[in-house]
């Protein structure tokens, strides 16, 4: 994968993120990633209140997200409109969840930005990653974000490695990527727009767009997959504004 391929927009459509405006500026998505904290208490002062409410210290969750009451919540952190963030999630800060996200049972987040649509509904844990416009990982999935020998991680473009500077960066995932389930995203991996990861896959590196995962030196060009809009969600009345969600300190 040239990293001509792993530029901010050849990996997203950003009008299907809150987070738009944090990749103005920016080549390569990891350069957001040390921004992200502040860039939300900025942000969240801004939403209105009408559509947020404000639960602890710099966290908006908007008023017609599902928040299971078992959930731990901390922040900086924007829950957006429909999203469903279900039992015994943990959210531990620095994270945008999009429109109509499902964060499932047993998940961990870390410092990262879910765009619209994003799906990790079973036990998957995301870290220093950013997952694009309906990217979906199957259960039991992971980023994982920090090196054995806790070295900076490099991202493994064609051209050579490149260095980010970072110490914890997980995964980057275009719009549309398909995550297998109980797959190991190593630090630094790249997965291009539209691409299937087989399970059980340990993914090292970087992925080009359109293709199909099967093991690493078998990587296959499948038919481009359009990216559908999916319908919102139905918010019951009884559902809007719940509260029981545990605040972390």
């Amino acid at each position: 994968m040239k990293l001509e391929e792993m530029k901010i927009t050849e990996l997203f459509d950003t009008s299907h993120t809150i987070a738009a405006r944090l990749f103005e500026g920016k080549t390569y998505p990891w350069e957001v990633l040390a921004d992200l904290g502040s860039f939300i208490e900025q942000l969240g002062a801004t939403l209105p209140e009408k559509e947020y409410r404000k639960i602890g210290k710099n966290i908006w969750v908007h008023r017609t997200a599902r928040m299971a009451p078992t959930i731990a919540l901390g922040g900086p952190a924007i829950i957006c409109a429909g999203a469903d963030i279900r039992q015994a999630a943990f959210l531990r800060g620095r994270i945008i969840v999009g429109e109509r996200c499902v964060v499932g049972n047993s998940c961990e987040l870390k410092n990262v930005i879910l765009f619209d649509g994003v799906q990790v509904p079973h036990y998957n844990y995301v870290g220093d990653s950013i997952l694009g416009y309906k990217a979906h990982m199957g259960a039991g999935s992971i980023t994982s974000n920090v090196k054995s020998d806790k070295t900076l991680v490099m991202v493994h473009a064609e051209e050579g490695d490149q260095e980010t500077g970072l110490k914890k960066f997980g995964a980057m995932l275009g719009d549309g990527v398909e995550v297998g389930c109980n797959s190991v995203l190593n630090p630094g991996t790249v997965i291009g727009r539209n691409t299937n990861v087989y399970p059980l896959s340990s993914v090292r590196g970087c992925v080009p767009a359109n293709s199909i995962y099967k093991a690493k030196d078998d990587i296959v060009t499948k038919e481009v997959r359009e990216v559908e809009e999916a319908p919102a969600p139905e918010i019951p009345e009884a559902e809007k504004g719940k509260k029981g969600l545990k605040v972390v300190k």
